[in-house]
């Protein structure tokens, strides 16, 4: 699944380790994410969000173009 973790954990000036810190999981599961690897829960979406100060739209939503 895309999604726009990364640029997102960038600009908030966090590695993946402290971010994976920040909402108890692993750093191996922020990187799968990222990679569109792992689909997270609908509360690991939000608690990114939360993390992030990013909405579930900002973070997740990807236009059908963009898919292709």
């Amino acid at each position: 699944m895309k999604n726009h973790i990364k640029i997102a954990r960038i600009q908030a000036d966090l590695t993946q380790q402290q971010l994976a810190d920040k909402i108890g999981v692993t750093r191996q599961t922020i990187s799968l994410i990222e990679k569109g690897k792992y689909n997270p829960t609908l509360k690991l979406c939000l608690d990114l969000c939360y993390s992030l100060n990013r909405t579930l739209d900002e973070l997740f939503w990807v236009d059908k173009e963009e898919e292709k």
